[in-house]
């Protein structure tokens, strides 16, 4: 396949067409299929890399594949919590999150970050609407049980972070059909109405589930699943990946996102793309092209 240039300004007529040529099978193949993004990293925080991200979420509605964001946006949470002089706790890497805290998270995502997602996609020439949680009744959560590594029978209390108790998607498919891109932030409401701050990977893998997405992107700052040589493995079966971690090639921070993606693979979603975020649109040329911009985890 010929590689795309980021930049198209210098190319030839006929590359041109030989580039949209190869993308439309993957058009016509994926048109009126859902896609679950999880935007994050550099990606999220670089100018250029946004602007590429709302232009290929843009892209994608308007050759008929219906892209649904579901975004982080911890040191956003950390920033503004470092302002306000409070010190970040954390057991066993989760954010402990009091009621000042989850104040701190609600504004940040449900505020900030989200909105200026929604307009970065709008100004892309898109029609995006935030969404968190509690919208439509979106994500029913309850408080996460954290068991200690070591101690399994001692249980830490972490605050409000939560658990997904259920996702009713209605109000994602409505936003779909009319023509709106969803942009959700990961706040799950409890059975008395408190908040809960959930982790977006988790979100992601589990709207994917709930909406029989073709397929869960995951933009990361990695490069993807690497083998022991350090060399890309770009296709994987679920069943491979299983035995990936059973012997240690994926190790450590990989597996909480490996974990969200392989539960995706499972139930219904037919691929996750762990994509490196940090290639201006990444994203676009990992659905629309042969090229590997990641790690492809089929569900078969």
């Amino acid at each position: 396949m010929t590689h795309i240039p980021h930049d198209l300004s210098h190319v030839q007529s006929r590359d041109k067409a030989e580039i949209l040529a190869q993308a439309l099978p993957y058009i016509r193949q994926f048109h009126g299929k859902t896609m679950v993004i999880k935007y994050g990293g550099n990606a999220m925080t670089d100018p250029a890399l946004q602007q590429a991200f709302a232009e290929d979420v843009v892209m994608l509605k308007l050759v008929g594949i219906n892209p649904v964001v579901v975004h982080g946006g911890g040191p956003q949470i950390e920033g503004l919590l470092k302002r306000l002089g409070k010190q970040g706790q954390f057991i066993q890497g989760m954010r402990v999150t009091d009621a000042e805290t989850m104040e701190v998270v609600e504004w940040v995502l449900g505020g900030e970050v989200q909105q200026d997602i929604v307009g970065m996609i709008n100004r892309a020439g898109g029609k995006a609407v935030g969404l968190t949680g509690r919208d439509g009744g979106l994500i029913k959560a309850k408080k996460l049980k954290l068991l200690d590594q070591q101690d399994p029978a001692l249980e830490h209390d972490i605050g409000q972070v939560g658990d997904i108790v259920s996702i009713d998607p209605s109000v994602v498919k409505s936003l779909e059909d009319a023509g709106f891109i969803p942009v959700v932030s990961p706040i799950g409401f409890g059975e008395d109405g408190e908040s809960y701050n959930i982790n977006a990977d988790v979100v992601a893998a589990r709207l994917a589930t709930v909406l029989r997405a073709e397929k869960l992107l995951l933009l990361t700052n990695i490069r993807g699943v690497l083998d022991k040589a350090g060399e890309l493995l770009t296709n994987l079966s679920a069943v491979e990946v299983d035995a990936l971690i059973a012997d240690g090639t994926i190790s450590g921070g990989m597996i909480p996102k490996i974990a969200g993606a392989l539960e995706a693979a499972h139930s219904g979603c037919n691929s996750v793309h762990i994509i490196d975020g940090r290639v201006p649109h990444a994203m676009l040329l990992e659905i629309l092209s042969e090229e590997a911009y990641g790690t492809m985890i089929r569900s078969h």
